[in-house]
């Protein structure tokens, strides 16, 4: 999970979050995990959670992280990269944990074992009752696994910004001939 800084185009931090710090925060602070035990109903026929369903628990999970972080409403900008790595089947718990990304367990309440089933990274805007952008408070990425993601995270927004040029780009060229 990252989340976008506005700026007033000249690196300038132009908006506040009113009444709460923008001092930066440990990772720690916003992880999140949630339990979802998988029905028919969020099943194809196969008995498998269904993947847009999986993508929409893991964009609840995200948002609950940004919403600890940035004490705020926050929008879903962007869902970078998602690996599906096992099937969830009807009647698994389904463990979602958050923080810098989303990792997914399944978890055999009968034996205890669990597995990692899916990852992905999202991007999470901070927004007042206007729908207008916030600050947010800057992240502390403590242990060696908040660092490497939160490196990875940055990584993954130059490849955003380099393809969004790379578009607009493409979108110019059609335009003029």
């Amino acid at each position: 999970m990252s989340m976008q800084n506005p700026t007033d185009g000249h690196g300038n931090a132009g908006l506040k979050n009113a009444g709460h710090s923008l001092a930066a925060r440990p990772v720690r602070d916003s992880q999140s995990q949630m339990a979802e035990v998988v029905l028919p109903n969020d099943a194809n026929p196969l008995g498998n959670l269904l993947g847009g369903r999986l993508m929409h628990l893991i964009d609840i999970a995200g948002a609950i992280a940004a919403h600890r972080h940035s004490h705020s409403h926050v929008v879903t900008a962007s869902m970078d990269h998602i690996d599906f790595r096992l099937p969830v089947k009807i009647g698994d718990l389904l463990i979602l944990k958050s923080s810098i990304g989303v990792k997914c367990w399944v978890e055999n309440y009968i034996s205890g074992n669990t597995r990692h089933v899916a990852s992905a990274y999202l991007t999470f805007v901070a927004v007042d009752e206007h729908g207008r952008r916030k600050r947010v408070p800057g992240l502390i990425p403590e242990t060696e696994e908040d660092k490497r993601r939160y490196e990875d995270a940055g990584r993954r927004r130059e490849l955003r910004t380099e393809e969004a040029a790379r578009r607009a780009e493409i979108t110019q060229k059609k335009a003029n001939p």
